[in-house]
């Protein structure tokens, strides 16, 4: 077993060791700060589908309610989904849904926080990608042809690498 630490530069893959082979990262030197994530994303439908979201009348019951619900298990749940995660005690997550006509789309964002060695990107893109696909879960005996994307960090807060946005 490799013990090798060195210093990563900024374009190095930090999941690979030395020999190409992958690895949890060690965080076990890092300090441990308040990290934030903000995600967002959208799915598009056809505009009756979004109808049906709006108006409540899906036969599966509060489309954007059970969505909200699965987002935030789901974040919570990103170690066990993405391999070389690390399990997190999450202290805060919120997912907002947003209803588009113009666009017969719903967005969704998602803040996830914590106070540890890590961040929290996977874990807000996590519930992101959940909750659109618990939408389209609902919806599909209506709209087989929702289309999911722009799915994205837009934030993050917190750690050695400080503030990133992504509109800098």
């Amino acid at each position: 077993m490799t013990t090798e630490k060195s210093a990563a530069p900024a374009d190095h893959l930090t999941h690979f060791d030395a020999g190409g082979q992958a690895h949890m990262v060690d965080v076990g030197a890092k300090a441990e700060t308040h990290r934030i994530a903000l995600a967002s994303g959208s799915i598009r439908m056809k505009p009756e589908t979004l109808a049906i979201i709006m108006s409540g009348t899906a036969k599966k019951g509060d489309v954007l309610g059970i969505a909200r619900i699965a987002a935030i298990m789901a974040s919570k749940r990103t170690s066990d989904l993405v391999p070389l995660c690390h399990p997190l005690a999450l202290t805060r997550v919120t997912v907002d849904f947003e209803t588009d006509v113009g666009n017969a789309s719903v967005h969704c964002k998602a803040q996830v926080e914590t106070y540890g060695k890590t961040g929290v990107e996977m874990e807000a893109l996590t519930a992101v990608q959940i909750g659109l696909l618990t939408v389209y879960d609902m919806c599909k005996a209506v709209d087989r042809g929702m289309v999911m994307g722009d799915i994205r960090v837009m934030e993050k807060h917190g750690g050695k690498s400080g503030d990133w946005s992504a509109t800098s």
